[in-house]
């Protein structure tokens, strides 16, 4: 049976006809620089969202509507998972994943729960173990991506609950938590909404995404790339965004210069959602460092930004430049793949997750072949 397309499953999600429905794989419209590759990882991993790799090789990729948490198995390292495996169910969005010391962490909304020794029991699911359950249960931004810093620590985003609002001390955040689930801490404030972080190679700083608001015009204002380097640093939400615009209701009386600014602009209502340091060594040496940013695209412009993977290139706390490293997602304003997170393999490829088609793709690199000539 022919899958539906983009539109039909947009009209059935939101009339709950079903919680997810997979548009056809766009690789025949994805474009890359020269030498570089696509290739479907798995495609059978609906709402793909987070991934984590475990120490075995495996990955795993948490959901949004699926509710599941899947392995995806490439027993013959050919590059192409040949078993998908769910670990994990009926959580309530669970899209963000972490693993620690063998476990596998899930961040679903309000709670958060730990697989315990997930590598060794895919064939029998062990039953989720909460860590905590403290967390809002909001579900406008309360998607959980999680990640575990070189602190040991489990980092956790607390997004505000609307599109602008003042939301108090509790929304609006990024905390940080033993694993056990004890000893928050507040990491950053004035954060709208991050759906991707991670830590820079040899600084060890911390750098994020963060989603602009909505509804003040195509393009206003950007979502940022930010760098945090103090504990409880402030970046502007809801008073100033993209460190230069006060906001028209809440920045009356505020100063953009009492805020930390972006270390990068990426485009208003890009949707940036996870990102990762490129640590491989496959690809050529002007990626080496850079910030890989995964772009789900816009909802709310007059034409579609976003729904591409950038390469932003940093030099120690400087960006140098932006790059389109993955375009094709969608095409004459019709979505046909939405990116949500990256990941480096230890080969040095790039696992890039689709919600809407339900993929994983890897992204790979070879020196291009000259033509010879006769």
């Amino acid at each position: 049976m022919r899958k539906p397309d983009t539109r039909a499953c947009a009209i059935l999600v939101l009339l709950s006809a079903v919680p997810w429905c997979r548009a056809e794989v766009p690789l025949d419209t994805l474009k890359l620089p020269p030498g570089f590759h696509v290739a479907v990882y798995a495609d059978q991993v609906p709402d793909a969202r987070e991934l984590a790799l475990g120490p075995d090789g495996t990955v795993f990729a948490g959901s949004g509507r699926a509710g599941k948490v899947y392995a995806l198995i490439d027993a013959d390292h050919d590059g192409r998972a040949e078993t998908v495996r769910v670990v994990a169910s009926g959580l309530q969005d669970p899209i963000g994943i972490a693993f620690h010391a063998g476990d596998l962490y899930v961040g679903a909304v309000s709670r958060i729960f730990v697989l315990r020794d997930i590598q060794h029991h895919l064939d029998a699911r062990p039953k989720p173990e909460l860590v905590t359950d403290r967390l809002p249960d909001e579900t406008r931004h309360g998607g959980r991506f999680i990640a575990f810093g070189p602190d040991g620590r489990l980092y956790v985003p607390v997004g505000a609950p609307c599109n602008i609002c003042d939301p108090g001390k509790d929304y609006a955040r990024l905390l940080s938590m033993r694993a056990d689930g004890s000893d928050w801490r507040d990491v950053a404030l004035g954060i709208r909404n991050t759906v991707g972080f991670d830590w820079q190679p040899g600084t060890k700083q911390l750098w994020f995404t963060d989603n602009g608001r909505d509804l003040l015009g195509d393009d206003l204002p950007s979502d940022e790339l930010n760098r945090v380097t103090r504990a409880g640093e402030h970046f502007g939400y809801p008073y100033c965004h993209q460190g230069d615009t006060p906001d028209p209701e809440f920045g009356n009386g505020k100063s953009c210069r009492d805020y930390t600014p972006p270390v990068a602009e990426l485009g208003a209502h890009v949707a940036s959602l996870g990102m990762r340091f490129y640590t491989g060594s496959m690809f050529p040496d002007a990626y080496r460092g850079a910030v890989i940013v995964a772009e789900h695209g816009s909802w709310n412009r007059s034409r579609k930004s976003g729904y591409r993977v950038v390469a932003v290139k940093v030099d120690g706390a400087r960006v140098t430049g932006q790059d389109v490293l993955v375009d094709g997602f969608q095409h004459d304003e019709r979505a046909r793949g939405r990116p949500v997170d990256v990941l480096v393999m230890p080969d040095g490829a790039l696992l890039v997750s689709d919600d809407l088609a339900g993929a994983v793709y890897r992204i790979s690199w070879s020196k291009p072949v000259s033509p010879t000539r006769g």
